[in-house]
């Protein structure tokens, strides 16, 4: 089975009560899982209530952790965008 990225941000989230996510732009790239490269012009990272970065917890796809998480994007925590 393949690794997922995604799946291990929901495991890593459930030792926080409290977290958000912001969106960064600056471009970034990241391999699919037949091995291709995407380039995204954003980033998301992922924060604690007290505005520390949780290690392993930048993406790109919001929709992706939404669904990985079980809820709709719009329920997301977004802040800010930096």
């Amino acid at each position: 089975m393949p690794f997922n990225h995604y799946a291990k941000i929901k495991r890593i989230l459930a030792d926080y009560s409290g977290w958000y996510i912001v969106k960064i732009n600056q471009k970034t790239t990241a391999k699919n899982f037949k091995g291709e490269l995407r380039h995204f012009d954003y980033y998301y990272r992922i924060y604690t209530n007290d505005g520390t970065p949780i290690k392993y917890c930048k993406f790109q796809q919001l929709e992706l952790l939404a669904k990985i998480l079980g809820v709709e994007a719009d329920a997301l925590p977004l802040r800010n965008t930096r």
